[in-house]
């Protein structure tokens, strides 16, 4: 085996966003594309020599290449250990959990999350730091600037190594250390939550499904839900994950997991469904005729931790995205916790968990998470909402009315316009932004506006600050919403318009209906319409 040293020059494009770098699988697919952006993290992050480092991903098409080729350059660098899942598959929870767990100095997730997967579709790469976490800003800044700097990368040249059943073995002077991935997640799972009274739940009749959506929780869900838990056999769906998702849109929401959705409104709906992402990370909560949505699902969480084993010793704090509804404010005030709204972004959690300043926290993209890990982490999410329907012995529905009786009702909505032609998108959040200061005082349909700003967030633990992260209205009565454009596609642009009214007793149930007032303020003010030749979102959550 011989080290190579293969020329290379920059190559455009190559910035990481906030869940690193998303092109095309056939950009990635380019020779010296994909070293060209490893070789970048390695020179970042002062090198890997010596070093451990965990490597997995979603399962998506390119996943296993990838992981080769990665190995190789681990390897070349002089890293002292990659432990890989088996198959080249890890959910990123259970990536951050095993970077934690075994002391690893950081971890490559191979993931584009929630978008598709394919030849033509979507492939994705993220840096995780030694908490678990995604790279702060200030390392994906040093990885573009490592990245525009290149002339060569180094691999082995080396066959392959079988990643297809849990053993170690060498890569030149490196150790190959093959895990199955599930194992060491489940365990933490069981330490979290009690199984015996879910089990107790699910073996005394209830009814629970589990859309997988032929992605990389499949596993994990079979594993815990069924076999640890006593669901009964075929309680997951599209449990095997596939590179393509099956040719579907592993995104869970009620628009791409719709026969799920439909099901929960249907005749013979469980008691309990759930889906999950890509990549593992993100969740729908639905109960037998009823949707949970995101924002809610947090507050509920947060509302009823004590339940659950693992945070039964209380909460210290909370923090949501500055997008998602502001229902976990009213929980934090009436509990006496620290309340913090960040940017989009996960990472921007991570500082806030590693500080012991607050324990759960979530965004409005169906993102839900604690301290146990440094990301997000959907079969997480839906393990504690059967530990807290085992503790009340309540539906679904119950337990929302039962919050809501307490707190009111934040509704909220978000409305998504995809591939919109970026510099339309562009321009209408420009305007719009040159417009903030003389909005208040400005009748906006029905509504007037009461503030307007652009949202910047100065990080509590290390003073950083980050500028521009959306555009919040709020109108008189507190209403609000947001306007904020996308980084996680790879065409276009996508336009994400957030919506809230909040309803101390809540009356009806179309949530639609209830923001309609919100929804023709925001096109009064943007108008959305007449700028995107768009008459309706692609996507509504």
């Amino acid at each position: 085996m011989q080290v190579k040293s293969v020329p290379t020059k920059p190559v455009e494009g190559q910035k990481p966003g906030t869940s690193g770098l998303r092109k095309k699988t056939r950009q990635f697919m380019q020779p010296g594309y994909l070293e060209n952006f490893v070789q970048a993290i390695w020179n970042a992050i002062g090198g890997v020599s010596g070093k451990t480092l965990v490597l997995g991903g979603d399962g998506r098409f390119f996943n296993d290449r990838a992981a080769q080729i990665i190995l190789r350059m681990a390897a070349a660098s002089g890293a002292a250990r990659v432990i890989v899942g088996q198959g080249a598959l890890l959910s990123t929870p259970a990536a951050s959990n095993l970077i934690r767990q075994r002391g690893a100095d950081g971890g490559i997730i191979l993931s584009a999350s929630h978008n598709p997967g394919g030849a033509d579709a979507d492939f994705g790469v993220k840096y995780n730091t030694a908490n678990g976490g995604p790279a702060p800003e200030s390392v994906t800044a040093a990885i573009h600037e490592a990245s525009e700097r290149l002339d060569h990368y180094l691999t082995l040249e080396a066959p392959d190594i079988d990643l297809s059943r849990p053993r170690t073995t060498g890569l030149g002077a490196m150790a190959v250390e093959v895990v199955d991935p599930v194992t060491d997640y489940a365990t933490l799972m069981e330490k979290l939550f009690d199984f015996n009274a879910i089990r107790a739940l699910l073996q005394g009749g209830y009814q629970l499904r589990f859309d997988a959506m032929h992605a990389v929780t499949g596993p994990y869900a079979v594993e815990i839900l069924e076999r640890r838990l006593g669901a009964a056999p075929g309680s997951v769906i599209n449990a095997t994950p596939l590179p393509d998702f099956g040719q579907g849109h592993p995104d869970p929401n009620p628009v791409w997991a719709k026969p799920l959705y439909d099901a929960i409104f249907g005749p013979d709906a469980p008691d309990f469904a759930a889906a999950s992402d890509g990549d593992g990370d993100r969740n729908m909560i639905l109960g037998r005729g009823i949707y949970v949505g995101p924002s809610d699902s947090l507050a509920v969480l947060a509302a009823n931790a004590h339940l659950c084993p693992g945070y039964a010793g209380g909460v210290r704090g909370v923090a949501r995205s500055m997008p998602t509804s502001r229902a976990v404010d009213r929980v934090a005030a009436a509990r006496g916790w620290s309340c913090f709204a960040t940017p989009t972004g996960w990472k921007f959690f991570g500082n806030l968990l590693d500080a012991g300043m607050i324990t759960l926290c979530g965004e409005e993209s169906f993102g839900t998470g604690s301290d146990h890990v440094r990301e997000k982490d959907g079969l997480w999410a839906v393990l504690m909402w059967l530990n807290i329907l085992a503790a009340t012995r309540q539906s679904v529905a119950g337990l929302l009315a039962a919050h809501w009786a307490e707190f009111g009702r934040s509704w909220y909505s978000r409305h998504d316009y995809e591939a919109v032609d970026a510099a339309a998108a562009e321009a209408l959040i420009a305007d719009l932004r040159a417009a903030l200061p003389d909005l208040p005082g400005q009748q906006a349909g029905a509504l007037t506006v009461s503030e307007a700003a652009e949202f910047a967030y100065t990080d509590p633990v290390d003073g950083s600050r980050a500028e521009r992260q959306g555009l919040e209205i709020g109108f008189v009565g507190g209403a609000r919403t947001v306007l904020r454009l996308s980084g996680t596609g790879t065409e276009g642009a996508t336009l994400r318009v957030y919506l809230e009214s909040h309803e101390a007793s809540p009356t009806g149930t179309d949530t639609q209906a209830a923001l309609a007032p919100v929804i023709a303020a925001v096109e009064a003010l943007a108008g959305i319409r007449a700028r995107t030749g768009r008459d309706a979102p692609d996507v509504i959550t």
